[in-house]
């Protein structure tokens, strides 16, 4: 009987990784899968010891913040390893902590693989030596990643985005979506707002999107706008902002677990960067993308990044159009994108350091005003859908690698068994 150990963080890691959960029993039902990650991991028979999905944060001080709840969390890990038969050990994204689990894998033998790996080719790439040195198997989900990966020696195998895969197979609710869609007077456009799934994120964007929104409104008075909420405490947060700034809660609807269907029933949306990005792709929503950080991390982002775009789609056309316009590779970058950057962009992006409301304003005021505008823009993001989305199933893929290679890892491990024993 298989065991297999996943580590997966943030809530979109632990929907991923739920599907391959889910895959993995399909076809190995005596598989044993234990591990951190969040609910849906756990609807799909994974033994959770953790839900890391409470713990999602990012930057370093808040990291530092947490370190002996993640250092509890590692150590608990190693002893799993110490005590256990462990087959392989999956990390999902999530890489801060993730890396400290896959050296204490590695520690024990233990082959490791990393199923939608962090986007180290965007940030920090000297990351890369971490990846070389405690991974074994890359599954990467985006062409050029397989091409960055490859380039700088992994073991990788490219599977496609699973992301994909789950909003063709995805039931919307439908009662929600008629009441979302009707009555839809002529003329009139529905605005969303997806300020994240993080409490940092949508605390740090939620009152600059909230201008635009605003801004739009007063300029396009037929705009209806809604908020798509994660959780019931990040609505009750935003509730109280419309409070504070003296907004009426009952012509903003707020509403916890209902992306999907938001998203499909918008005209366009203003969203925080992220794998959002591909699910706005999916449905062929138009979307300005906003991302708000301090003035510093925004100086040092400039030295550190080296993708051309923080949003997956602009990188995804990118790529489609020139590969080689994927990455910078001058440092510093620009501060703020060359026109050629912004003309390419199919979801318009910021990545702020100071309060940009009225730029997101004016992109969506242009839509709303230009009938063909926001039509042409779905035209192209089907076109950019059907060109990465073949309708494979990426996560059945994932899966009858991942059963493959444990075997072979096992051959293996007892062939230099029997030879250390001659």
């Amino acid at each position: 009987m298989p065991t297999f150990f996943f580590s997966a963080g943030e809530p979109s890691g632990d929907l991923h990784a739920a599907e391959l959960i889910a895959k993995l029993r399909e076809k190995s039902p005596d598989a044993k899968i234990v591990g951190y990650g969040g609910p849906k991991m756990q609807e799909v028979g994974c033994e959770l010891f953790r839900d890391l999905t409470q713990l999602a944060i990012m930057w370093f001080g808040r990291a530092i913040k947490n370190f002996l709840t993640f250092k509890k969390i590692v150590d608990d890990a190693d002893a799993y390893f110490a005590s256990h038969q462990v087959d392989a050990v999956i990390l999902v994204d999530y890489p801060g902590m993730n890396w400290w689990i896959a050296r204490r894998a590695k520690k024990h033998g233990i082959p490791v693989f990393y199923f939608m790996p962090p986007q180290i080719w965007s940030w920090a790439t000297w990351r890369i030596k971490k990846m070389k040195r405690y991974v074994d198997y890359v599954l990467c989900c985006l062409p050029f990643e397989k091409r960055w990966f490859e380039g700088h020696g992994c073991n990788v195998e490219y599977i496609g985005h699973p992301f994909f895969e789950e909003v063709r197979n995805r039931t919307p609710d439908t009662t929600f979506l008629d009441q979302l869609r009707t009555p839809i007077p002529s003329g009139e456009r529905l605005l969303a707002i997806l300020p994240g799934s993080r409490n940092q994120e949508v605390h740090g964007n939620f009152d600059d999107m909230l201008s635009a929104a605003e801004m739009v409104r007063k300029e396009y008075p037929g705009t209806r706008l809604v908020v798509a909420a994660f959780k019931d405490s990040q609505k009750d947060w935003i509730e109280e902002r419309l409070r504070e700034r003296k907004i009426a809660t009952d012509t903003i609807s707020v509403y916890v677990g209902k992306t999907p269907e938001i998203i499909q029933a918008a005209d366009c949306c203003i969203a925080v960067s992220g794998s959002v990005s591909l699910e706005l792709l999916a449905n062929g929503c138009p979307a300005v993308i906003y991302y708000r950080i301090g003035r510093f991390g925004h100086l040092v982002q400039q030295f550190f990044r080296r993708s051309r775009y923080i949003t997956l789609v602009n990188l995804l056309a990118a790529d489609r159009e020139d590969p080689a316009s994927v990455f910078y590779t001058e440092y510093p970058i620009p501060a703020e994108p060359s026109a050629a950057d912004k003309e390419r962009m199919l979801f318009p992006e910021f990545l702020a350091n100071r309060d940009r409301s009225g730029d997101v304003a004016k992109i969506v005021l242009d839509w709303f005003r230009d009938a063909t505008t926001l039509p042409k823009r779905r035209e192209a993001l089907a076109s950019l859908l059907h060109h990465v989305d073949q309708g494979e199933s990426t996560v059945d893929h994932a899966a009858d690698y991942l059963l493959t290679q444990t075997v072979n890892e096992r051959v293996l491990k007892t062939v230099e068994g029997i030879g250390h024993r001659a």
